[in-house]
């Protein structure tokens, strides 16, 4: 096999995921960048074990799968495909994640009004996860305008009283690390601020959170728990939860 462990995305230089699964787990794992025309022949050859999918392909690996399991299905985004006999199984392990993430800092979100900046495929995971546990208003913003989404504008005038704010946008990501999704100083309610991004370690985002005195939580344990997730699926086995920990810290002392 060419490529029996890896990642799937568009850029992935910044990625963490080979030193993540290798830690955690006895294979090679391969970082896989593809353009869409890659991604077709790739995952039609099906010349692999098991994959993750990342940025953009989260939704666009759907139609290649066989079968997917129910959360994968709800969530309507995939980041985890395994080969069984040529027969390609869908999952998604961003929502364990995120949720590993979310209680382990101790956010609360329910009950709670939470914004959530963008829409694509990490943050479907992100809103099951805040349905799941009763937030009782989550508020969707997005550049792309659509029914249920909210302008940058509008989250400005209407939701300054959320609680919790989660960016699933890549604004801030490694190389442009200037750029901030949004100025917290108007969401004068708020305690908590999630970044998915893991790189850099403090965006601009989470900078200014940690100034304003609230729970800043950047996307490497939640990188570093999906990928413990995935590794289960890949090796249908079951590893110790506090594998998650010790590999969050490893990467953070290479950062």
């Amino acid at each position: 096999m060419s490529a029996k462990y890896g990642l799937l995305g568009e850029h992935l230089s910044h990625s963490y995921s080979k030193q993540i699964h290798e830690a955690l787990a006895d294979y090679t794992y391969d970082l896989i960048p593809l353009s869409r025309e890659e991604l077709t022949k790739f995952m039609t050859a099906k010349d692999f074990a098991a994959v993750n999918v990342t940025i953009p392909y989260k939704r666009e690996v759907i139609p290649y799968l066989d079968e997917m399991d129910d959360r994968a299905k709800s969530i309507g985004a995939v980041n985890t495909v395994v080969n069984r006999n040529g027969r390609l199984c869908g999952y998604n392990t961003d929502y364990s994640g995120f949720l590993y993430t979310l209680k382990t800092n101790h956010i609360n979100v329910t009950g709670e009004k939470v914004i959530v900046l963008g829409n694509g495929g990490a943050a479907q995971a992100v809103l099951a996860v805040l349905r799941d546990l009763s937030a009782k208003e989550i508020v969707i913003v997005d550049i792309i305008p659509g029914e249920g989404i909210c302008t940058y504008k509008e989250v400005n005038r209407l939701h300054t009283d959320a609680a919790v704010l989660v960016n699933t946008s890549p604004i801030g990501m490694y190389p442009k690390v200037d750029a901030a999704p949004i100025n917290l100083t108007p969401f004068t309610k708020l305690t908590a601020v999630v970044d998915v991004i893991y790189n850099p370690e403090v965006t601009k985002l989470l900078a200014q959170a940690k100034s304003l005195g609230l729970i800043a939580v950047n996307g490497l344990q939640m990188l570093v728990a999906q990928a413990f997730y995935a590794v289960q699926f890949f090796l249908d086995t079951t590893l110790e939860e506090a594998r998650i920990e010790e590999v969050t810290r490893m990467i953070r002392e290479t950062l």
